[in-house]
C-alpha cells in the first residue's frame, strides 16, 4: 500500500482557484466518497469512481488517485440544509477537506453541493457519488473562471 506521505508534495500556494489547471473533486459521504477529475481547459468533470473504504484505507485510495492524476488542487463538496444552515455532514466534510490539505499539501477548495446527488440521479448516473463529484467540479469551474 502506498502511504500518503509518498505523494509528491506541492506547496499550498501552488494554485489559486483561477489558476489550478487540473483538479480532483470529492463528494464526501460517511460511507462513500465520489471522485471526479477535470481540467480547466475542458471545464467539465469526469466521474472516476467511488471510494468505499473508510479510515486510513480511504486516504490510501485517495493517495493513489493523486499519484495517478497529479492534480494542482482538490475540490470538496460541502453540503448545507436548503436554508443554508450547516449540519453534521457539513462539519464532517470540512474536516475531510482539512485532512486532505494536511496530508497531500495541495490547495483544497469548497463548493456548496446542495442537490448534486439529486441531479446526478436524475441524469441516470450509475455511480451517483462519482457523478456528483463531477457536478461539484463543474460548479467550481463556473464559480472560478
Amino acid at each position: 500500500m502506498m502511504a500518503a506521505s509518498s505523494t509528491p508534495a506541492k506547496p499550498a500556494s501552488a494554485a489559486s482557484p483561477a489558476t489550478a489547471q487540473s483538479l480532483l473533486a470529492f463528494d464526501f459521504g460517511s460511507r462513500r466518497v465520489g471522485v471526479a477529475t477535470g481540467t480547466r481547459f475542458s471545464g467539465t468533470g469526469q466521474p472516476l469512481r467511488s471510494i468505499q473504504q473508510e479510515g486510513e484505507a480511504r486516504f490510501e485510495a485517495i493517495a493513489r488517485l493523486i499519484q495517478e492524476w497529479q492534480p494542482d488542487a482538490l475540490v470538496i463538496g460541502v453540503p448545507f440544509h436548503p436554508d443554508g444552515a450547516e449540519h453534521e455532514i457539513t462539519l464532517r466534510a470540512r474536516k475531510f477537506g482539512r485532512q486532505l490539505k494536511s496530508r497531500f499539501r495541495l490547495p483544497v477548495y469548497e463548493v456548496d453541493e446542495r442537490y448534486t446527488s439529486v441531479e446526478a440521479e436524475s441524469q441516470g448516473a450509475r455511480d451517483i457519488d462519482a457523478a456528483s463529484a463531477a457536478l461539484i467540479l463543474e460548479q467550481f469551474f463556473r464559480e472560478h473562471p
